[in-house]
Formats: C-alpha cells, structure tokens, sequence
C-alpha cells in the first residue's frame, strides 16, 4: 500500500522534443502533469530526471509549471546512478517506457525498492515496445498501475485533507 510519507515520485525524462515523438503525447503530459500535481498537493518527495537535457530539450512546460522540483541531468539510460536517497516505496513514470523507464526500475528492483509503474503516465515510440517493457517489469516484480490507482490509494478516503483538490485533478 502507497503511502506519501513512504514513496518517492520519480518522472523520466519527460522532454519537449522526446514527448513530440510520441503517439499519444497529449495523454501522457496531461497525466503526468495531474500526478505531478497531486505530488505537490501532497507534499511527496519528488523527482524528474533528464536524458542529455542539450540535446534533448527541458521538462515540459506543464510539469515545469508546477512547482521547484529538483530536476538532475543524466545520460545513461537507467537513472539511479543520479538519484539521491530515495524512499523504499517508488513511483514511477516517463518516456520512453522501454528504454530508461525500464533500465531504472530494473536497478531500482535490484536495489530492493518496491516499484509502481504509472502506465498511463509512459509511453514509447512504438506499441510494441511499450507494452512489452510493461510485461517484463512486471516479470520482474514492478507493480504496474494506473493515475488513477495511485492517487486514491495515496488519498486512502473521502476525508483526506486534500481529497476534493485531488479528485478536481482527474475531473
């Protein structure tokens, strides 16, 4: 069970030009950007990480928007070699699914973390790749979830402080 003093949040890569390649890059920036807001909201730690930044452009504006979150710069693929100390509880999501989502939860396993995968806050350039990337962690024992999973399990009731400023988030 998810719990906001226990997890940290943990987006990928989620960059202007790498979200432009994808399909279905309006869903995913509006979900990302609803769970990087109930991450706010709820005052998770939270991260966002960024493959080659120069190249590859910055966070996108929606998530930038947000608030100050600490943003860290990488070029390999899996981003735990970056990450400062994070909670034994891990949400995760970004782009691309296949690539450096899948080789950080890989690590993120390996190191003991249980691992929630948000499906629809990821995505790939190809389906394939998604959906087999999706299968493999869960293989290898990621928990694979939806937005909508993770904030009520985080909200745990209709009497949780911040349940109606959750909730407006997905309406």
């Amino acid at each position: 069970m998810l719990d906001c003093q226990n997890i940290s949040v943990i987006c990928i890569d989620l960059q202007e030009k790498l979200v432009n390649m994808l399909l279905n890059s309006d869903l995913i920036a509006q979900n990302a950007t609803k769970l990087m807001n109930a991450a706010h909201i709820l005052n998770i730690n939270t991260l966002i990480t960024e493959q080659y930044p120069k190249g590859l452009g910055s966070t996108i504006e929606s998530i930038k928007a947000i608030t100050s979150f600490k943003t860290i710069e990488k070029t390999s693929f899996s981003a735990l070699e970056v990450l400062p100390e994070l909670k034994k509880d891990i949400v995760i999501f970004g782009i691309e699914t296949h690539i450096c989502v899948y080789q950080t939860v890989l690590d993120l396993l390996k190191k003991g973390h249980n691992v929630y995968v948000v499906a629809d806050c990821c995505a790939s350039r190809s389906e394939l790749n998604y959906k087999t990337s999706l299968e493999l962690m869960k293989q290898f024992g990621a928990k694979i979830t939806t937005l909508e999973i993770v904030l009520f399990e985080l909200l745990k009731t209709s009497k949780h402080p911040n349940f109606k400023e959750i909730q407006s988030l997905i309406k």
